[in-house]
């Protein structure tokens, strides 16, 4: 564990050094930000839920204030290694977006130690891409990146329909501009590899207690895919989130922590006193 700066930790693994922030004694909750995001994203979250579980939040590699480049595969890695410094052996573990891919990957590769599994806002897996269209330009922000340079990406993605946010709360929109300014557009820069889309039989073999989170006002394709997601996971449920968008987590904090609440409660591996 490195040193503390700021409330954070800041974790040395291969090929990068995270930042991370913990808070709380309890069950674990691992949460596992998007794409353009970081762990301040999780800031209600995290304060909301210490009084019964032990929190933690990270900025994935190439994300925020952590180094290296982003790689989904690396993303499950830097969970291991994030878990051993923490002396966490099982985890309930929070996955928005991009982050529900990880989150996803993690569970398959040791469900073992997955307490239960969260998925907010999940992107297509299991299916052909023929679900629906690619939601984010990507070609396109490298291309405006390469032209009029990162600040002009920011201000273009700020734009974009997955980052309108429903609550009239101003300090939640001066959070999401200060997380995307952060946003050091890595993965852009630098293309990392790919990781390949889950197969439906892969998502069939996640058979660990299962929530489904969805924005009502979340893209018309998000919120398909977050129900196609529950009917083929094998232990899942959804809960739509009124009121809120893509970024639900920041559009009503509370009614958030209500729905994790609400789930954990029904998970024994999450009752004071398991053993994690």
């Amino acid at each position: 564990m490195g040193a503390t700066l700021s409330g954070a930790q800041y974790i040395e693994v291969e090929g990068a050094c995270l930042r991370t922030r913990s808070a709380g004694d309890g069950p674990a909750i691992v949460l596992v930000h998007g794409w353009a995001l970081d762990l301040e994203m999780w800031r209600a979250q995290i304060d909301l839920l210490a009084d019964r579980y032990r929190v933690i939040a990270f900025d994935r590699r190439g994300f925020g204030r952590s180094s290296g480049v982003p790689g989904l595969e690396q993303d499950v890695q830097d969970i291991d290694r994030l878990l051993e410094s923490f002396s966490i052996t099982r985890a309930a573990i929070v996955g928005m977006s991009q982050g529900a891919r990880v989150a996803l990957r993690w569970a398959m590769k040791h469900p073992e130690r997955v307490s239960c599994l969260v998925l907010d806002g999940p992107p297509a897996e299991g299916w052909p891409q023929s679900v629906g269209t690619k939601e984010i330009p990507i070609d396109e922000y490298r291309r405006r990146i390469g032209v009029d340079g990162v600040d002009a990406f920011r201000s273009l993605w700020l734009q974009h329909p997955f980052m309108k946010l429903h609550t009239g709360s101003p300090r939640a929109h001066t959070l999401l501009r200060e997380i995307v300014v952060r946003y050091p557009a890595q993965d852009l820069l630098n293309e990392p590899a790919q990781s390949p889309l889950l197969s439906e039989r892969d998502l069939l073999s996640v058979n660990v207690p299962t929530l489904v989170l969805s924005g009502e006002h979340d893209s018309p394709q998000r919120r398909s895919i977050a129900t196609r997601m529950a009917r083929t996971l094998p232990d899942a449920r959804l809960e739509v989130l009124r009121g809120a968008g893509h970024l639900a987590a920041l559009d009503d904090p509370n009614a958030y922590v209500r729905a994790l609440r609400d789930f954990f409660s029904s998970q024994p591996a999450m009752a004071a006193g398991a053993v994690m």
